[in-house]
């Protein structure tokens, strides 16, 4: 019999012990000669990354021992921090950040000299050479007294030492890629103050050996420039070179044969590309760490391509016909696809969908389009939970306060085993996401799932400067950082408040870095929020303009002004400034060797919420970083969170938690 019960107090079987309990972040996926091997963030284990291998037959096993972790520092964020040859992995190792070697059982062995500054030179996005000679892979120096340096270099596969400078000049280099034959590498690079997502250039070298060692001939931009932003550039057996362009607004894929590369090598101009797959959807994603894949070339000639249209990830097939290429649509049980790889026949990619964690698989891809058929190397967790338990997000199609449009994913409260009284409306959680150029994940998120099965509801704002929903929904938020995303968070607010959805006295809003900026935002610049929860947030736009790391020194350029010619911009539209103007109370989390967000943004703004005699939460981690990746405190910031709301909106909890000190409450 269903139990009728308060909103908020409802009794959940998704516990934050449950989240966190054999919980892992998938990360990158590789094919090797005939099995397949990908890396995974474990918080049970202190946020190591571990990679597996599975080989045919189904035996499965850890490759790195026990203590090895292979993620890397490269932009702060890593990604790509591993890759293969053989049976070889080559891995940046997360301790020392050194660049290791390891074959089959044995030990790592350092292929990279220990720099004079720990952890000073950092590596990713490798590949090695068809021979197994060299690796060619991003480096990042850093010594004392100056900014950063970002290069390709290449080193001995097997001896190390000293790498090669391949490319130097550029401020970011990335995407090394390998041409079949051996006899070219393309790489992409941009300068401040864009970001990869903003404008890159494509560019293809002759690679040739002198010296012991790799060097490049000729080397010339192909695609890319102001105002295009290029994504995942893949060879293909024929010579000729994939590549992902947002030049008509969305990225699609476009494709350089091999004869009009060579055309263009003897000319000195620029080749003529061929559009491949064109569609009104995203195919590339933000460029935030190294490794993403959302396409790959089958080994029958065809493209498999993910593609972002609505707020969901769709799969594709194209193929070559004597009149161009035609693209068929497949039909999948995913809403999120990362990580697309040939192998065998078919693929391998990571797959969610709503009510599924994320898992890797193996798919047979039809002619024609269709269904495809899909098994499992890595299932999703086993949650022990039923899948009416979980919310399924509806879309939601907004006004905004300028007359323009935004999108979200509204999560309903939902729970098998009770309901609320008659009447009345579900407190409201406004998740404001990073980026800000990330988006809403359209996949199970437990943490979304722990507060609706509770009884609140979520909308997780895919506000203006969102990705996947092409290039001028992404650049509405330049110059306008601050403003228009903040006034999406609180008109879907109003939006749902309106139409009866929630309750319009008890709304929240929280957020994590840049989402974390936003939050504190709509609560000092809005009177619509009567909560707000902000993770390791970004309080003082100034202060991250003269302190962040080299990969974001210039981002808030295009989305708030040029600094310090901006300084008045930066000062009007930081949290900081305006903590007299928080009239809610607000709780805050952070970790103490955040180098992306230092602790002080967080301690200064929680010092003038105490003092105003605001209610303030504040809960400092040691050991975190820029987002929380131990079990222990992913299970503490969730009960505490929710803790907070419950005193602050006014429910109880159906459990018992740790409790948290409110100040002034």
């Amino acid at each position: 019999m269903t139990r009728l019960l308060p909103y908020g107090s409802w009794p959940s079987p998704i516990s934050a012990a449950l989240i966190v309990e054999h919980a892992v972040s998938i990360g990158e996926v590789a094919v090797g000669t005939d099995d397949v091997w990908w890396s995974e963030l474990r918080p049970q284990e202190g946020g190591r990354v571990a990679v597996v291998r599975h080989r045919p037959g189904g035996e499965q096993r850890d490759v790195l021992p026990e203590g090895w972790s292979a993620r890397t520092r490269v932009h702060e964020y890593g990604g790509g921090a591993w890759w293969l040859h053989d049976d070889a992995v080559f891995f940046a190792n997360w301790d020392d950040q050194r660049l290791y070697r390891l074959d089959g059982h044995g030990s790592p062995r350092p292929l990279t000299p220990e720099p004079p500054r720990p952890a000073g030179d950092r590596y990713a996005d490798g590949r090695v050479t068809v021979d197994g000679r060299f690796v060619v892979c991003v480096r990042e120096r850093h010594r004392d007294g100056a900014e950063p340096v970002n290069e390709l270099v290449a080193l001995d596969a097997h001896d190390g030492g000293e790498p090669a400078v391949l490319v130097s000049g550029p401020d970011f280099v990335s995407f090394p890629r390998l041409s079949p034959d051996g006899r070219r590498l393309c790489w992409t690079q941009w300068n401040h103050p864009d970001m990869p997502w903003d404008a890159t250039e494509l560019w293809v070298a002759e690679l040739e050996e002198r010296g012991g060692s790799l060097a490049l001939a000729g080397p010339r931009p192909v695609a890319g420039g102001p105002g295009e932003s290029i994504f995942q550039p893949e060879w293909v057996g024929d010579g000729s070179l994939l590549f992902v362009s947002d030049r008509n607004d969305w990225w699609n894929l476009y494709r350089l044969p091999a004869a009009h590369l060579d055309a263009a090598t003897v000319s000195g101009s620029r080749p003529e590309a061929e559009a491949v797959v064109v569609v009104d959807g995203d195919i590339g994603v933000p460029q935030w760490v190294f490794g993403l894949s959302r396409y790959a070339p089958l080994a029958d000639g065809r493209l498999l391509v993910a593609c972002a249209r609505d707020g969901v990830d769709h799969l594709l097939v194209a193929e070559q016909t004597a009149g161009g290429w035609v693209t068929h649509p497949l039909d999948t049980p995913f809403t999120a696809i990362s990580a697309v790889h040939a192998f065998g026949e078919g693929a391998v990619l990571v797959g969610a969908s709503f009510t599924e964690e994320p898992s890797v698989v193996v798919a047979s891809i039809p002619e024609g389009g269709g269904s495809i058929d899909v098994a499992h190397l890595r299932p999703p967790r086993r949650l022990g939970v039923d899948e009416r338990w979980f919310s399924v997000p509806e879309p939601v199609v907004f006004p905004t306060g300028d007359g323009e449009q935004a999108h979200a994913l509204l999560y309903r409260p939902t729970n098998p085993e009770v309901q609320a009284p008659d009447g009345e409306r579900p407190p409201l959680v406004v998740i404001s996401h990073g980026g800000p150029t990330a988006a809403a994940r359209p996949q199970l998120n437990l943490t979304i799932q722990y507060w609706t099965s509770r009884g609140l509801a979520v909308a997780d704002v895919n506000y203006r400067g969102s990705s996947g929903y092409g290039r001028r929904y992404r650049e509405a938020l330049a110059g306008r950082w601050g403003i228009a995303d903040v006034e999406d968070c609180t008109a879907v607010a109003s939006f749902l408040a309106a139409r009866g959805d929630v309750a319009a006295d008890r709304l929240a809003i929280r957020g994590s870095s840049a989402g974390g900026f936003t939050t504190l935002c709509a609560l000092a610049f809005h009177d619509v929020f009567d909560a707000g929860a902000s993770l390791y947030g970004v309080s003082d736009l100034e202060a991250l303009a003269r302190d962040t790391h080299k990969f974001e020194s210039r981002y808030l350029d295009r989305l708030v002004g040029p600094y310090p010619a901006a300084r008045d911009r930066y000062v009007e539209r930081s949290p900081i400034h305006h903590a007299d103007r928080i009239g809610c109370p607000v709780i805050v989390f952070q970790g103490l060797e955040d180098e992306i967000v230092p602790p002080d943004q967080a301690e200064v703004l929680v010092a003038a919420l105490r003092a105003k005699g605001l209610p303030v939460a504040y809960l400092a981690f040691e050991g975190e970083q820029h987002g929380f990746r131990r079990a222990e405190t992913i299970e503490r910031v969730l009960e505490a969170e929710l803790y907070f709301y419950g005193r602050v909106l006014g429910f109880d909890l159906a459990d018992p938690v740790e409790p948290v000190e409110i100040e002034n409450l």
